[in-house]
């Protein structure tokens, strides 16, 4: 098993599990039905959490698929560049969707109220992303089915003809147009300097090591409170930290997808794989302290529960996983 496999089982669940939670928000905005709202916007922050490993994952499939720059027969580079793109499109309106997702989780749990402006804006933004993902994945399904194609299709007739012959080269000829180009390469281009910004690289590594620490200083400030340090405060007066702490890990996640669309082959390592693989139960970690109870009844000068303690040093662990790896790269990995 590699992560081709693993693309192939994460690939449906941000198009499917997407459109379910849609059809949960917009069956609970419009009926005004609180509690069916907040089950969505769980939904749509956890599509978007698992959308991080399913994006990545695509570029370690297309490996799989091309390695050492030559495509197996069948496939073509020209639909996987195609593929790529709009799923890039997709990826970022979904991250975006999934944060305004957990915004509204976060108002909800602060003022037990979510902004008009918010719950309206998560709904278009929902509705963009699942038209966005729909693309992507007829895009990506048709790299390995030509069934799809409309005839006349260059892949189709490259498919069609007999090998060796003038139809055959002027087909495959025709798919390979624009073989290396596309808007995700163009940006990987330009992450890593390829096209003359050769300090982009340099800048966000800074972006993404402030990220880093003002993620991991909110992660350290609110947990270490659940484990019995600093009794004074109150966790409704650290919880409103978590936004800075969402902040730090969208600025983590902006500059980190860069630095794998600029270089993805040097990622293609076990000790990246846990990294994604830890970054995701970091997201999933983070709607315990919205949305269960527990946490919230810790006032101050209390003891929080056994149950929350636990899930605070997990959450410490996790993001310390994170970090390790992360700065393991080089040496662990074939990274740099």
């Amino acid at each position: 098993m590699n992560l081709a496999h693993v693309h192939l089982l994460l690939n449906h669940t941000p198009t499917i599990g997407f459109g379910v939670a849609i059809c949960l928000y917009a069956v609970a905005f419009f009926g005004k039905n609180e509690s069916l709202k907040r089950t969505g916007l769980v939904l749509l922050f956890l599509a978007a959490v698992l959308a991080i490993p399913t994006y990545i994952s695509g570029n370690f499939a297309e490996l799989r698929l091309c390695p050492e720059g030559e495509c197996l027969s069948g496939v073509s580079r020209a639909l996987i560049r195609s593929h790529e793109d709009a799923a890039l499109i997709a990826f970022c309106v979904m991250e975006i969707t999934g944060f305004l997702a957990w915004l509204a989780l976060w108002q909800w749990r602060a003022w037990q109220r979510v902004p008009g402006w918010n719950s309206a804006a998560v709904l278009v933004l929902s509705l963009a992303t699942f038209a966005a993902m729909a693309n992507a994945a007829n895009k990506g399904g048709e790299i390995r089915h030509s069934e799809i194609h409309p005839p006349g299709d260059a892949v189709v007739a490259a498919d069609q003809a007999e090998p060796g012959s003038q139809a055959a080269g002027d087909a495959a000829a025709a798919e390979k147009t624009g073989e290396g180009e596309g808007l995700a390469r163009w940006l990987g281009a330009v992450m890593s300097g390829t096209t003359g910004v050769a300090w982009l690289w340099a800048a966000s590594e800074t972006i993404h090591f402030v990220g880093l620490c003002l993620l991991f200083t909110v992660v350290l400030f609110v947990n270490l409170r659940l484990l019995g340090m600093a009794k004074s405060l109150s966790f409704v007066s650290l919880y409103q930290l978590l936004p800075l702490g969402m902040i730090g890990f969208g600025m983590n996640l902006v500059t980190g997808i860069g630095f794998f669309m600029a270089k993805p082959a040097m990622y293609d390592t076990w000790v990246f794989y846990w990294k994604i693989a830890l970054v995701v139960l970091g997201g999933v970690n983070v709607l315990y302290f919205t949305m269960l109870d527990e946490v919230w009844a810790v006032g101050s000068g209390d003891d929080a529960p056994a149950s929350a303690k636990g899930i605070a040093a997990s959450a410490i662990a996790v993001w310390l996983g994170v970090l390790f790896c992360g700065h393991m790269l080089p040496f662990l990995g074939v990274s740099f």
